[in-house]
């Protein structure tokens, strides 16, 4: 376990990912990114760079199906946010929502075998962040329209991109691994309840910026098994403690917005390059990428001490969430046990139907 450890901080491994991805992922998130700064409105290129992470979902090697697929990620990546910013209004009736839109998002992406990274993370991320902002209604509209642009921009690079770059006779995909009814059903229980509980704890604490902690326990339960989340978990608190040294250093220096702009693009082509060949590494970039994004320019250089701290107590409770979530998720026992309750339940329910 302590070199496998060690080889997760130190050691690059390989990758089938095509070079030029992160370097496409980079521009989707950094083009709305500039345009926001040119139109002297960052916070709306931010909300709109948001949708250039469903660039990641491009994954055939026919045309016609990346394109369907990349617009269906769009699309859902959209409904997940507007999601979020409805249920937004009542922190009671907000984890219920949220566990619900887990459940179902894990839950359709395996029926429909797109299970491969970054898998259900960047819709559940968008539907947390967004159930974490204050309810204005007037004002969901507007986002979901910057959202929009975001993806009609999205769209746009990944069919020039496609077209560049897409081959004949190229290698056959991966095959993916088919899970039983049940056992998805179980899984997206399970995911879906942390989820809620995550969010749950997030507002009864009343911090300021509540999505950290989903967001974190949604990280560590990407993993594949129960000794892998541990590993997340430990590659998540120590890497984030790295990367929050970083970006204070940076915040210090009092960048200018422009600087900030052009390190967010940076930094999603360095994330995107690292998190397929080193997780633990990649955290390092992935919070100071995460801070950039979610606090403004004057915030985080006037409260720099202020919000590290909260960060740090916030991821750490999201890992501990995520560590207990992952344990139960991968306990064969408690599968098992659903697995049975819900097989009497179908049996109830053909019983009890009029004949």
């Amino acid at each position: 376990m302590k070199k496998e450890l060690m080889d997760s901080f130190f050691k690059l491994n390989k990758s089938n990912r095509q070079w030029h991805l992160p370097i496409v992922a980079g521009l989707s998130v950094g083009i709305p990114m500039i345009l926001g700064w040119y139109i002297d409105n960052i916070e709306a290129g931010k909300l709109a760079s948001l949708a250039g992470l469903s660039i990641l979902y491009i994954q055939s090697d026919k045309l016609v199906e990346r394109m369907i697929l990349l617009m269906t990620c769009c699309f859902g990546i959209m409904v997940s946010f507007t999601i979020g910013l409805f249920f937004s209004f009542n922190s009671f009736i907000a984890p219920i929502a949220f566990g619900l839109l887990s459940f179902g998002v894990h839950y359709s992406l395996h029926k429909l075998q797109l299970t491969r990274p970054p898998g259900n993370f960047f819709f559940i991320m968008l539907a947390s962040t967004a159930i974490c902002t204050p309810f204005h209604l007037e004002s969901i509209p507007e986002k979901i329209g910057y959202l929009a642009i975001g993806t009609i921009l999205t769209c746009g690079i990944g069919l020039i991109y496609s077209l560049l770059t897409l081959k004949k006779n190229k290698e056959p995909e991966n095959l993916i691994h088919h899970k039983s009814g049940y056992t998805n059903i179980v899984e997206s229980l399970i995911f879906g309840l942390v989820m809620a509980i995550s969010l749950a704890v997030a507002f009864s604490l009343t911090i300021e910026k509540p999505y950290w902690i989903p967001i974190s326990c949604l990280a560590v339960m990407q993993g594949s098994s129960s000794k892998h989340i541990w590993l997340r978990a430990t590659q998540r608190v120590s890497g984030t403690l790295i990367g929050l040294g970083i970006t204070w250093l940076i915040a210090s220096g009092n960048p200018t917005p422009l600087i900030m702009v052009m390190s967010i693009t940076l930094l999603q082509i360095i994330v995107e390059f690292l998190v397929v060949r080193n997780y633990g590494v990649a955290v390092v970039f992935i919070t100071i990428l995460t801070i950039f994004l979610s606090e403004s320019g004057k915030q985080l250089t006037q409260d720099t001490n202020e919000i590290f701290f909260a960060r740090m107590i916030d991821i750490f409770i999201g890992s501990v969430i995520g560590i207990i979530g992952g344990w139960i998720l991968y306990h064969e026992k408690i599968h098992f046990y659903v697995t049975l309750q819900l097989k009497k339940a179908k049996v109830l329910i053909k019983k009890t139907r009029p004949t």
